[in-house]
């Protein structure tokens, strides 16, 4: 009877003051790149603030451009992405508050077993890619403006190419990075993929091998590679929707040394190396 009768007073409260208890209140969108969902990571780390706080994640896992026009739109309550110049530009442009490092971990090329192309063990990615296409080896490209697709045209520009459109070797999917993984390990093709990724699926991915990027990321020589991961709150200047509060909250923990030791310990046990490593600080 007490809680019914609590409920009652706290519903005429609301209704008296003209708020409402909200979803809002319980929820945050958290607009992120595939690679952290299609890792494992977040159905690893999420449950432990979630538990903590009582709030609910909402995970709209995207393309890292699509995740910053979710914020830009107010969308959003918080991005989790990889592409830092574009990061300083929506932070220029008023849509975020500020960028937290949180982690990283590192590109690589994996392609076909009888590697065509015969890049195995090339130490820079930009002079493997130079080889794929004068050999018209078969490539799949994310082509969906994300974090990797960004990198990845970087590293052909790099390779003293333009970034490959028509051509009859190269495939722009607009997927996902484990839909590209998938396709790359059904058609023989090479690709670009966060290493996070590649291992978290790579069971399920029998004709493809590790070429570029060495086995672990201390073995990667090429600092073109390094793939860095930010957190940016969404300005809640966008509209009321925005929980910013929230989205303060879930920064302090993410960067907060407990967190960091859930991210660093992710896949180790499975896969004898990190996934990620953490990097919590503000930029």
């Amino acid at each position: 009877m007490r809680t019914g009768l609590y409920l009652a007073l706290l519903l005429i409260t609301a209704a008296a003051t003209g708020c409402r208890p909200s979803k809002q209140s319980r929820t945050m969108r958290l607009a992120t790149t595939t690679s952290t969902e299609d890792s494992g990571l977040l159905a690893a780390i999420l449950p432990h603030f979630e538990a903590e706080t009582g709030v609910t994640v909402e995970v709209i896992a995207v393309g890292t451009g699509q995740a910053l026009a979710l914020g830009q739109a107010g969308d959003a309550d918080v991005l989790l992405v990889h592409a830092p110049e574009r990061e300083h530009e929506f932070l220029a442009a008023g849509h975020g508050t500020a960028r937290h490092s949180v982690m990283y971990n590192d590109f690589i090329i994996v392609g076909p077993l009888n590697d065509p192309a015969g890049i195995h063990g090339t130490s820079h990615a930009a002079d493997a890619m130079a080889a794929i296409a004068a050999t018209g080896a078969p490539w799949a490209s994310r082509g969906d403006d994300s974090g990797t697709h960004i990198k990845e045209q970087a590293l052909w520009l790099a390779s003293g190419l333009r970034p490959p459109s028509s051509e009859n070797w190269y495939y722009s999917l607009g997927q996902g990075m484990g839909a590209t993984l998938n396709y790359a390990n059904e058609t023989d093709a090479y690709t670009l993929t966060d290493r996070g990724t590649y291992l978290a699926q790579s069971e399920r991915l029998p004709f493809l091998a590790l070429m570029v990027g060495g086995n672990n990321i201390s073995a990667n020589v090429d600092p073109e590679l390094y793939n860095p991961y930010g957190l940016i709150p969404v300005h809640p200047d966008k509209n009321d929707g925005i929980n910013h509060r929230i989205a303060l909250k879930f920064v302090d923990w993410l960067v907060s040394t407990e967190t960091s030791e859930y991210i660093a310990a992710f896949g180790v046990e499975q896969f004898g190396q990190h996934l990620f490593r953490p990097q919590g600080h503000s930029q």
